[in-house]
């Protein structure tokens, strides 16, 4: 199913309804429809065609929803790049994905004026909030552009969004989603609109990350009101929740114990809430279960999944999370938090050992995951494909074991991948930089684990001979040269870093001689 006609569905059966609300704008479905259709026809003019790339560079806001159905309907791509990432890491991932079109947001338009001169295919730049010069300001393209509807022709196995993700080579990798990626789910999974019942989601979760993706598509294709964070702040968090009786919220788990941290949580009235879904990130069971104390009235959902599983194959969903029966009943139940639940119907997941062959309960191996939404592969990168897709199966990198009930238990990464706070970080792009100071010889990057953040990223480094340079040297070189949260957040020092006769550092040595948290003043 072609992703506009969720939009185009919801817009004939609730149409006066609020689709949109951010900050001053309200929007409903017949405008936000509207608004499509006139960003779509401008986006022709400037000539957006199929297979197009259209690139955006935003804090979530109502026009970064509004650029990829737009896009859609013209059956091009959309390219939704991280905000946070610095001019090296933009540069790379607009000359990969090779966009006619960016638009960006005010906070950003100096960034990719400076990198402009060494993008090889835009040919158009859209200003959001201001007019800039010599670029096109979106109201005014709105205005001028006809609100005639675009009946795109893709199918179901055409490209819709490509999303990059942190890769091991260092480089952001491209995940290729198509219009069966987010439909496959959406359709298993949430109810079309209801004329006689309304729902509102509170979205804050970035929508460069496939959650923020999936959610803005759940919501669009049930009829609900998406209340749109630009990014998560606790205290306007719960202002929203409060004013607008926000009834679901898709959180990492950061975001939910910051939210039970602040000293004004007590103050607000969260009684609306009845979904909390939360992801992206392991939770630590000490936040869950105080979550579950702290929202009474709210069910809570654990969704693992990955961008290039086009976001949820697993889940542990309400009753799981709800601590009532005999003391034996509640001491599983207590277990199963620490899971990811079991397969959602659509997907079929097996955990392999290094052969392929299925493990037995109890025994680790990876996870790795077949069915219709799964990414299409990594945009020109054959290499990375073939090593992740394997005989239809996605390897994720992930490792777990089943327990006897069918639960799916998380053993640890595969790929040594970083997880901080939701954001994933791979340890060969830090590694990259810091071995580019010019005082270090060798260096490898960990995990430490977190209750905050769940894991923090430590840099284990080995000096030149005859060099020196202080921690706080070395997290100031990486911040420069990085996005702030991948930058080291501790140093330590070694003479040698272990390696295997193959030439690969031993992380998992690294992780037991330094795995003391981080300690903050």
């Amino acid at each position: 199913m072609n992703t506009t006609e969720f939009l185009t569905i919801s817009a004939a059966i609730v149409p006066d309804r609020l689709a949109l609300i951010f900050e001053k704008n309200r929007i409903t479905y017949q405008e936000l429809q509207n608004r499509v259709n006139r960003l779509a026809n401008a986006l022709s003019e400037l000539g957006v065609e199929k297979g197009d790339r259209v690139a955006i560079l935003q804090v979530n806001c109502n026009e970064h929803i509004e650029g990829y159905f737009a896009t859609a309907k013209l059956d091009a791509i959309y390219v939704p790049l991280n905000f946070r990432a610095r001019a090296e890491e933009l540069t790379f991932m607009l000359n990969s994905s090779e966009p006619k079109v960016v638009l960006a947001g005010e906070r950003y338009v100096e960034m990719v004026k400076g990198i402009a001169g060494k993008l090889k295919s835009v040919k158009h730049y859209i200003a959001l909030e201001k007019p800039q010069e010599g670029w096109q300001y979106y109201d005014d393209l709105l205005k001028k552009a006809s609100d005639e509807e675009r009946f795109p022709t893709a199918d179901d196995e055409d490209l819709t969004v490509l999303m990059y993700t942190a890769g091991t080579t260092g480089f952001p990798k491209g995940v290729m989603l198509s219009y069966n990626s987010f439909s496959s789910y959406i359709l298993n999974n949430v109810s079309p609109p209801d004329p006689e019942a309304e729902e509102k989601n509170i979205l804050t979760v970035p929508l460069y990350h496939i959650a923020g993706m999936q959610a803005v598509m759940a919501a669009i294709y049930g009829g609900r009101t998406l209340i749109i964070q630009r990014q998560f702040e606790a205290k306007e968090w719960m202002e929203l929740v409060q004013q607008e009786r926000a009834n679901r919220a898709m959180m990492v788990p950061t975001m939910l114990k910051m939210l039970m941290d602040d000293p004004d949580f007590k103050k607000h009235d969260l009684s609306s809430l009845e979904v909390i879904t939360y992801g992206a990130a392991p939770m630590p069971l000490e936040v869950i279960k105080r979550a579950i104390q702290m929202f009474p009235g709210t069910r809570f959902i654990n969704a693992f999944g990955q961008t290039e599983t086009a976001s949820t194959i697993t889940m542990l969903p309400p009753d799981d999370h709800v601590m009532a029966g005999s003391p034996k009943e509640i001491e599983k139940k207590l277990k199963r938090l620490s899971s990811i639940g079991k397969p959602l119907d659509d997907i079929d997941v097996r955990i392999v050992d290094e052969n392929g062959n299925n493990v037995s309960p109890g025994v680790v191996g990876e996870i790795v995951a077949r069915g219709p939404r799964l990414m299409k592969g990594y945009w020109k990168m054959e290499d990375a494909t073939s090593q992740t897709m394997k005989g239809g199966w996605l390897y994720t990198g992930d490792l777990g074991y089943w327990d006897e009930d069918g639960y799916i238990f998380l053993a640890g990464r595969a790929k040594d991948f970083i997880k901080r706070g939701g954001e994933m970080i791979s340890p060969e792009e830090v590694e990259q930089v810091l071995r580019s100071h010019p005082a270090i010889d060798d260096a490898a990057i960990i995990g430490v684990p977190d209750l905050d953040w769940s894991e923090r990223v430590r840099a284990v480094v080995v000096l030149k001979m005859g060099m020196s340079a202080t921690e706080q040297e070395i997290i100031e070189y990486c911040r420069k040269r990085l996005s702030s949260y991948k930058k080291p957040e501790s140093v330590v020092f070694t003479q040698e870093l272990p390696y295997n006769p193959m030439g690969k550092v031993l992380k998992r040595v690294l992780r037991e001689q330094y795995n003391q948290p981080i300690v903050t003043s």
